[in-house]
This record gives structure tokens, sequence and C-alpha cells, in this order.
């Protein structure tokens, strides 16, 4: 059994906080926030922060000395990380980071759909199974919780392979938590382990380890340092 540390962010932050993980992001962290709505910028500066802060206490180094590598598709990964491995989500208030040795992981967070837009999106784009079992409950706020759900454990199957969402459409994702995939597709070759993972507030999670072995989520909650 592989353990994934999985933490929760909470992106709402003091001005002083922010200030203080923005002397951790590189040139190009903060180049991505030139231009940006102060709110958005705030919350980004806080995520990459923390997740250097996360990050660099498992590798033994300074925040700031914690250097990205990225994927053909952008999946980010620590340069000279050894084993370890990282991905990470953001919706809004609430962003989740996900660690494991010797596994690609992916992790999503969404902010629950709204029900109309739930059932077209899953009518249009997800495999036939998935979209029964979004159409199937009468109440409209369990077939959008269905449907983010199980959008969740997609992205998280699709940055664990690094690879792009359109490749995903014709691979099942349905089934109680966890489920094993066995064909990934287009995605790559090989299982992967997917798991709900519990958060608070209007929200979905879910994390994706590849390989067979059976995974352990690990939730902790991130504090500034």
């Amino acid at each position: 059994m592989t353990g994934v540390a999985f933490w929760l962010i909470r992106t709402d932050r003091s001005a002083d906080v922010v200030a203080a993980l923005r002397r951790l992001l590189d040139g190009q962290e903060r180049a991505r926030t030139a231009g940006a709505d102060p709110g958005q910028r705030d919350r980004f500066t806080v995520v990459r922060g923390a997740v250097r802060q996360l990050v660099g206490a498992r590798l033994g180094l300074p925040p700031a000395e914690v250097v990205w590598r990225y994927g053909p598709n952008g999946k980010p990964e620590a340069a000279d990380a050894g084993g370890l491995r990282v991905n990470w989500s953001a919706a809004g208030p609430l962003a989740v980071l996900a660690l494991a040795e010797g596994r690609a992981v992916g992790v999503d967070v969404e902010r629950l759909h709204e029900a109309r837009t739930a059932e077209r999106m899953a009518a249009r784009w997800l495999p036939f199974e998935e979209a029964r079992a979004v159409a199937e409950p009468a109440d409209p706020a369990e077939r959008a919780a269905r449907f983010t759900a199980l959008w969740c454990r997609r992205e998280a199957c699709v940055k664990a392979y690094g690879g792009r969402l359109t490749q995903s459409f014709g691979v099942s994702v349905c089934g109680p938590s966890p489920v094993l995939v066995t064909d990934p597709g287009g995605l790559g070759t090989g299982p992967a382990r997917l798991c709900d993972v519990p958060v608070p507030g209007p929200f979905r999670a879910a994390v994706a380890a590849l390989g067979e072995p059976p995974v352990h989520v690990d939730v902790s909650v991130w504090q500034p340092v």
C-alpha cells in the first residue's frame, strides 16, 4: 500500500501572509500574476507558496529553492526530488496538494457544479454508465454532486498519467471509491488507483496514483510557516 499525503490549503489569507509567500515564488510564478485580478493573484500566490513550503519540507530545501520542471502537457514536478511525486489543484478558496513516494499522482478539487450544467456536461462528455449514474437521482443537488465527483476523478486520473482531458473521455471512472482503472485508453499504459477524498464546504476532490497497489490517503491541513 502506498501512502499519499493529501493537504488542504485555504487560499483566502491575510495580506501579511500573502506578502510573505510571494517572496518564495520564482520569476515565472510571479509573472503569471501580472495583470491578474487582486483576489486571483493572492490565491495563486498562496497556493504556490504553500506548495513550496510543503514540498521543500519533504525535500529538506528552503521553499524558494524548489525548482519545477514541466511535462509535455504542463504537469509540474519538483526537480531533483528523488522518488517524490507532486500534484496540486485549486478551486477558489480551497486548494489541495498530493505527495507520494515512487508513484505518479494526480489530484483535483472542484466546486459543486450547478445541476443543469452538470446534466448537460454528463450527457455530452461522460461514458454511458457515468452519464446514467448522474441522471439517476431525483434530487438535482444529488445529480450535481455525482457529476462533480466523477469529474474530479477524471481530472485526477488525467493528471496522474500526465495526459490531456480529451484523452480520458472513453475511460470509465465509475464505481464505489476506491476505483481501479485497468484500461486508461489514450492516457497511457498500466492501471491506476482512484480515491474520493472528503473535503469541507461545497467541494468534491479525488486523488489518483499510477499502479495497482492500494492507496492510503492521509489528510492534513496546511498552516503558513
